[in-house]
């Protein structure tokens, strides 16, 4: 069975458009490389060559990750989420208990997950405790730093990321 990866319409376009540049302009640009390197002569120790041949092959696998992402990706429209719900494409605003820390973030999928531009993973320990989570609602979330505790203070729909 395929595992599907949620992800947000800007999301998916953002690893299109990454697909893109590296079949259609990268690829092509170690290839030239590997060609200049190889007229150079002996390739034993022809450092300009391995560094080519290891730049491909980071492209070449980097290639097959996001086909395959791509490929399991369940695309949501974040724009027609309902908010009476922590799911995915909301934007959760939430105190911490032990510190009265407010914290937002925007519930997206593990590619678009960027704790720093405020936003987390819903597969992450807590994103998965967010979800179906109700304005007021108390969450414990267990994190690789301890224990944690929430309280659930707004829902609201995310723009698109």
């Amino acid at each position: 069975m395929v595992t599907r990866v949620p992800m947000s319409k800007t999301g998916h376009a953002k690893l299109r458009e990454e697909l893109h540049r590296l079949e259609s302009k990268e690829r092509i640009e170690v290839i030239s490389a590997i060609e200049e390197a190889r007229a150079h002569g002996d390739l034993k120790e022809n450092a300009e060559y391995h560094a080519a041949k290891e730049r491909q092959g980071h492209i070449e696998c980097r290639i097959m990750e996001l086909k395959d992402k791509l490929g399991r990706a369940e695309i949501i429209d974040c724009t027609n989420v309902k908010c009476q719900r922590a799911v995915f494409g909301t934007v959760v605003e939430m105190v911490d208990l032990d510190n009265d820390e407010k914290i937002t973030y925007c519930l997206l999928g593990p590619e678009e997950a960027d704790v720093k531009a405020g936003s987390i993973s819903v597969l992450s320990p807590i994103g998965q405790s967010l979800l179906t989570k109700e304005v007021g609602d108390e969450v414990t979330v267990k994190t690789p730093g301890g224990v944690r505790q929430f309280e659930i203070m707004e829902i609201s729909p995310a723009t698109e990321p």
